[in-house]
C-alpha cells in the first residue's frame, strides 16, 4: 500500500508540473501575441500621432501609499498634451466608481480642468471597471470607434488588443512610465492581465459589468 501511494504521489506531482509548465508558456504566449499585434498601433513620440477626435483616458487610483500615483500623473499630463497638441478634441474618462468614496472618473476630470482642458470636452464613463468594460463601452454607449487609448505602454497593449478583437480603429499613446520601484509589481500583475484578456476574448466570452442607454459625445 505504502509504494502504491508513493507511485500516485510521483504521477500526482508530475501530472501538477507538467500543467504548471503548460500554464506558464500559455502565458507567455498571450503576452506576446498581444504585444506584438499591437506595436504598430502605439506611439510615444507626440509629434506622429494621427489626430483622432476622442481620447480614451483608463483610469487609476489618485493616490499609492499616501502619495500620488505616478501611473495617474503621467496619464493626466499625457491626455492634456495630445488635447493642447489638437491631437483629439475631446476626452471620454473611463474608470471605477464601485463606491461612493472611489471615483477614478471624477478624480481625473478634476486634474483634467486643473490643466485646462474644459469641462465641455471631457465625459466621464463611470463604469469602467475593467479595461474590457472602458474600451467596449466606449464603442457601444459612446459610439467612438476611432479612438486615442491614453495611458502607460504596458496597458495601452491590452487595451488596443481588446479594441481590435472588436474591430475598433483604435491607436494608443504612451504616458510616461514610474520609476523601476513603482512599475515591478504592476509588470508582474499585467503579464497574467494580459493572459485573462486573451482568456476573456476568445474562451469566455466576456462582456462589460453594464452598458445601458447611449450617450453622444
Amino acid at each position: 500500500m505504502s509504494l502504491l501511494k508513493r507511485l500516485f504521489s510521483l504521477k500526482l506531482v508530475k501530472w501538477l508540473t507538467a500543467l504548471f509548465i503548460i500554464f506558464i508558456i500559455t502565458v507567455c504566449f498571450c503576452n506576446y501575441w498581444v504585444v506584438h499585434s499591437t506595436k504598430s498601433q502605439l506611439y510615444a513620440n507626440i509629434n506622429d500621432v494621427p489626430v483622432r477626435k476622442t481620447g480614451l483616458l483608463l483610469g487609476t487610483n489618485k493616490s499609492w501609499r499616501g502619495a500620488e500615483n505616478p501611473y495617474f500623473k503621467y496619464r493626466i499630463l499625457a491626455a492634456v498634451d495630445l488635447f493642447k497638441a489638437g491631437k483629439i478634441k475631446h476626452i471620454i474618462v473611463s474608470g471605477d466608481n464601485h463606491v461612493s468614496y472611489y471615483d477614478e472618473a471624477k478624480d481625473m476630470k478634476d486634474s483634467l480642468l486643473k490643466q485646462g482642458v474644459p469641462d465641455s470636452c471631457i465625459t466621464l464613463d463611470y463604469a469602467g471597471f475593467r479595461t474590457l468594460d472602458s474600451m467596449v463601452r466606449c464603442l457601444e454607449i459612446f459610439g467612438q470607434d476611432s479612438i486615442t487609448v491614453i495611458s502607460q505602454a504596458f496597458h495601452n497593449e491590452r487595451a488596443i488588443f481588446i479594441g481590435n478583437y472588436y474591430k475598433m480603429h483604435a491607436i494608443g499613446f504612451n504616458a510616461a512610465d514610474p520609476s523601476t520601484r513603482f512599475s515591478f509589481q504592476t509588470d508582474v500583475r499585467e503579464y497574467f492581465a494580459k493572459f485573462k484578456a486573451v482568456l476573456d476574448l476568445y474562451v469566455l466570452h466576456t462582456g462589460p459589468h453594464f452598458l445601458g442607454e447611449k450617450v453622444k459625445v
